[in-house]
């Protein structure tokens, strides 16, 4: 008896965060570095964790803990972006940098953050300096907890794919070629999962690539999760004399619809149902191809990948299904991305259905009509602007000036709407109103597509047409099932309106999520705080935080050799005890 007395002490004194933890604690270690890869064909340098390129899944459950420890073995800053991650009361963790001070080269850091009341499929990735045209991105799926039940039936299986643009040169030089003042042109390809197109054709796929294969039983249904994780490129997806079921896209159960394919913009992550019910007499082939462009041109510029089924007889061959083809006419994609619906009947994270909540019908407190245009140069420098600012990142992060009250590093005077005159660079970011429901009107005035991204937050798409925003176009709105995500697209010459509720403190990133254009200043933030004395709305910033700008002087110098995750405390807390326990059972006998 004795003993178990022991155990139960031991067990109170050493594991009790471990025994009577409220939710479950999910710990992955990330090593961020470099390595060669060919994707294309040619070795480059491409950014991996864990050596592995792409990075691994995160794969979570609802209200999970999730500890991220990240050693960051690049010879630059590392800061990674969890993004559609909510990040509720804790933009501490959101990891952009007018948010969080960077990581250093060869030091290590600990995300540590709630999955709080999300569900979905979503992806990571490095957030500075156009570090994502290297690689350093990985999927992150949140499941419902067993007691919420999805809309469909539990698929066989779960697939996640990362489709994206891609060029040889590497980070450094694109972002060279930035501010020399250059476009950084057509990319050289397109990735699944990392590798480059299968050998459809002879002429225009070289000899020796490795392709992307993913194995499948007939009849079956898997769910596959998309990510558009590339530069720049609206990318069409599709898979050869196969469906796809829409069923959910970034923590939004939609109505299930079939799609011969979907056209899935840069930071965009859709979930389908597959289900395998083709001949096995042959391979088939998995598409992601450039949209809105040349297509004789851009032919090679084509991700191709192989659904393999396990009786398959033969190899996938003859010409790639076809895409839409509305090459000089983008009406056809719009009404595709307006057909997607938030599902009212599905709960979400939490058992109330999604359509519970009457976004409709909730009265705007504030209006923001933000407008684009391609690269201008101004005081000396090509710029891209959001009404006529270009973001300037603050050598100390907002939340920490917050913080530690500094005057002078950031001004709330975004305008709420377009500036007239000439552009200026400044921090200037959004004054948002604590509980308040905002409206955005993003207008599109390049020439190309451009996904915007809001962290913080699920916003709803309530519309999008061509031509110029007015205060009549609110009669288009779709005020009962417009879909709930974190990243719109915009397409040119248009504009899409979406409406968000700001209950959710912190300082959130508002961007293009087009790395160029974000990397030459396409991008604000929402201040959002709640006013009242001593509220509790947010959490204490981590004791981990890191200092830099003016308050470079806090930051203590890193041992890296002592430098432990979670995950490594918790398994030698767990030695300690097995340790201790067995002394005790031997004294006892």
């Amino acid at each position: 008896m004795a003993s178990y007395s022991y155990i139960s002490l031991l067990c109170i004194v050493f594991l009790m965060p471990l025994c009577f933890a409220e939710d479950p604690t999910a710990s992955y270690n990330f090593e961020v570095s470099y390595i060669t890869a060919s994707p294309l064909g040619v070795p480059q340098q491409v950014i991996a964790i864990n050596g592995k390129f792409p990075g691994p899944t995160i794969n979570v459950t609802t209200n999970n803990n999730v500890v991220v420890n990240v050693r960051n073995k690049l010879d630059e800053h590392l800061l990674l972006h969890w993004s559609g991650i909510q990040q509720r009361r804790s933009s501490w963790q959101d990891g952009v940098l007018g948010t969080n001070c960077p990581i250093p080269s060869k030091w290590n850091w600990t995300y540590e953050f709630q999955v709080k009341d999300q569900i979905g499929s979503f992806f990571y990735f490095p957030s500075l300096n156009m570090q994502r045209a290297s690689g350093g991105f990985g999927s992150f799926i949140i499941n419902n907890r067993a007691v919420i039940p999805i809309p469909f039936d539990t698929p066989y299986g779960d697939i996640t794919i990362t489709i994206g643009d891609w060029y040889i040169r590497n980070h450094t030089a694109l972002r060279k070629a930035l501010d020399d003042g250059k476009d950084l042109g057509m990319p050289d390809g397109v990735l699944v999962n990392g590798k480059g197109p299968y050998r459809y054709n002879d002429t225009l796929v070289p000899d020796g690539i490795d392709y992307e294969t993913i194995t499948v039983h007939p009849g079956k249904t898997y769910r596959l999760r998309v990510s558009n994780v590339g530069v720049s490129t609206s990318l069409n997806f599709r898979i050869q004399s196969h469906n796809l079921l829409l069923a959910e896209t970034e923590g939004s159960y939609t109505v299930q619809q079939n799609y011969t394919s979907l056209d899935i913009h840069v930071g965009q992550t859709f979930s389908f149902l597959l289900t395998t019910d083709q001949n096995a007499s042959s391979d088939y082939y998995i598409v992601a191809s450039a949209r809105f462009v040349n297509e004789s041109r851009w032919q090679r510029v084509t991700g191709v990948g192989v659904l393999k089924y396990t009786n398959s007889k033969g190899k996938a061959s003859g010409p790639l299904p076809d895409p839409p083809q509305d090459q000089f006419d983008k009406t056809f994609s719009m009404n595709q991305a307006r057909s997607i619906r938030w599902n009212v009947s599905a709960s979400g994270a939490r058992p109330n259905p999604q359509g519970s909540f009457r976004y409709g019908s909730i009265n705007v407190t504030d209006v923001y009509v933000l407008r684009n245009f391609p690269p201008e140069k101004f005081n000396g420098k090509r710029r891209t602007t959001l009404s006529g600012v270009s973001f300037v990142n603050p050598k100390t992060p907002i939340r920490l000036a917050d913080k530690y009250r500094l005057k002078g590093v950031y001004k709330l005077d975004f305008p709420t709407r377009p500036l007239t005159g000439s552009p200026r660079s400044e921090t200037s970011i959004i004054n948002g109103t604590y509980r308040g429901f905002m409206e955005i009107i993003l207008q599109n005035n390049d020439t190309k597509v451009h996904s915007y991204h809001l962290s913080g937050y699920a916003f709803f798409v309530v519309g999008m047409d061509f031509g110029v925003w007015t205060e009549n176009s609110r009669g288009t709105y779709n005020k009962w099932d417009g879909i709930a995500r974190a990243t719109a697209q915009v397409y040119p010459g248009a504009w899409t309106a979406v409406l968000v509720s700001l209950d959710n403190v912190g300082v959130w990133n508002l961007r293009t999520e087009n790395l160029d254009a974000w990397y030459l200043g396409q991008e604000t933030y929402v201040h959002v705080v709640n006013p009242e004395p001593n509220n509790k709305t947010e959490l204490p910033m981590p004791d981990n935080a890191l200092f830099c700008g003016e308050l470079s002087k806090m930051q203590k110098p890193q041992d890296i050799s002592s430098a432990i995750s979670m995950e490594s405390n918790a398994s030698m807390l767990l030695l300690m005890l097995f340790l201790l326990v067995s002394t005790l059972l031997y004294m006892d006998q």
